[in-house]
């Protein structure tokens, strides 16, 4: 294969945001803060409580973590290209942030589906909760949720790292695996193909397991008529959440969207990576009583202190 001709991507998207590049940078690094300050702060109060030492709520803390490394990786470099003056991006960065993006997606779809796996054994098997998910379990499906993206998106990822690059534009924010496909020096459409079968892999286990919970979970509060799908709120907000944010993205990477207006596009690439890392810790932290109680405890003892 030959050897990479282009060294740098331009990221096209930038040159509309010029005039604003101040502002949205003041904007973007208000939102990064808020998005570590807020899964940082749901971490420590679920780490420093044992009551609060249960699988849902270390599940939980799985998300934030992922959100905080989505965030992380992306964030910084976005407000980066947005101050420089050429919103050049070498290939290596380039490709380092597809792996980043790419992991964090699918990463936060596993751990969502492990933690519908965990209401379906609550709601259901209330009884045996603590023998199905005793800390053996909970450790395994941890590691499920953490090597599995990983290591599927890895396998498809090692094609596109084989590819020398011949064109020299991204008309994104950031650097997804499609946009380095299409700057290919060759002609590569078995990636896409490729690409849809390791999809299919990363998000159709974890879609079954997150259908048959909810299945499960609908057939018992009927048959009992009890009020158990209410516990299940905040989660199926968050998969609503990240539902849209798929589409969004999917729609951007596969269809035209050139009939779109820019600033729309723009919303609908940086929702994936802004609204979700900040609406989920809202969601489980301020949306569940007992971690609400105990954040509104936290902060009157630190007053207390002073």
């Amino acid at each position: 294969m030959d050897n990479t001709t282009t060294l740098t991507f331009t990221m096209t998207a930038y040159d509309v945001l010029e005039n604003y590049k101040n502002e949205l940078f003041t904007v973007f690094l208000l939102l990064y803060v808020v998005t570590i300050i807020l899964n940082l702060l749901f971490i420590i109060v679920v780490t420093q409580n044992k009551e609060l030492h249960m699988p849902m709520h270390v599940f939980t803390c799985m998300l934030s973590i992922n959100e905080m490394y989505g965030s992380t990786a992306l964030l910084p470099a976005i407000m980066s290209l947005l101050m420089s003056e050429t919103h050049e991006i070498p290939v290596m960065w380039c490709q380092a942030q597809v792996y980043f993006l790419h992991t964090y997606a699918s990463g936060e779809f596993s751990v969502l589906a492990v933690m519908g796996y965990d209401r379906y054994v609550a709601i259901c098997n209330p009884l045996h909760y603590h023998n199905i998910m005793s800390a053996s379990k909970v450790n395994k499906l941890i590691a499920l949720a953490v090597l599995w993206p990983y290591i599927m998106f890895g396998c498809l990822y090692s094609l596109t790292l084989q590819l020398s690059f011949c064109g020299k534009f991204i008309p994104k924010l950031y650097c997804v695996n499609m946009e380095l496909v299409k700057n290919s020096c060759s002609s590569v459409s078995y990636i896409s193909t490729v690409g849809l079968i390791f999809i299919l892999l990363l998000i159709v286990p974890q879609l079954l397991m997150i259908v048959f919970s909810y299945v499960k979970i609908l057939r018992v509060c009927l048959k009992l008529r009890s009020n158990g799908l209410k516990t299940c709120v905040p989660h199926l907000l968050s998969l609503l959440n990240y539902t849209i944010g798929s589409l969004f993205e999917i729609a951007q990477t596969r269809l035209n969207m050139s009939h779109v207006a820019v600033e729309a596009r723009m919303f609908l690439s940086l929702y994936f990576i802004i609204i979700i890392p900040i609406v989920n810790p809202l969601l489980y932290g301020l949306g569940t009583q007992r971690i609400r109680l105990l954040i509104l405890k936290l902060s009157i003892r630190k007053r207390s202190h002073r």
